[in-house]
């Protein structure tokens, strides 16, 4: 197990056939794919991504309804993509959010 992966506080699932999502920063807006998925952040997919520390407003459809968050930059890899940390989500998303984790997490144990 990686550093990283002990330091985070949720656990996180690998989205093979990834998600949308529309992400802004002050200088793009963009739609890219989720390829994972956590309660603390997500890794998104995007040729570009804006450096680390930058903070971005993020909105994508899940199971029930739409999240929409903001968050900032943690990891970011020119080609591949960036980890962002959620830095603010409502409650109401965030519930939203936590079910749908424990239905997916519940689907890879079995």
């Amino acid at each position: 197990m990686s550093t990283l992966a002990k330091e985070r506080r949720y656990p996180r699932i690998g989205l093979p056939h990834g998600m949308g999502v529309t992400w802004q920063s002050s200088q793009a807006s963009t739609v890219a794919r989720v390829s994972t998925l956590g309660l603390g952040g997500l890794f998104i997919s995007t040729p570009e991504p804006p450096p680390e520390g930058d903070f971005i407003r993020l909105l994508f459809e899940i199971p029930g309804g739409e999240v929409r968050a903001r968050a900032v930059v943690r990891i970011s890899q020119a080609g591949k993509g960036m980890g962002v940390e959620f830095t603010f989500m409502s409650l109401e998303a965030r519930a939203l959010l936590h079910r749908l984790l424990q239905r997916l997490i519940g689907s890879t144990a079995s």
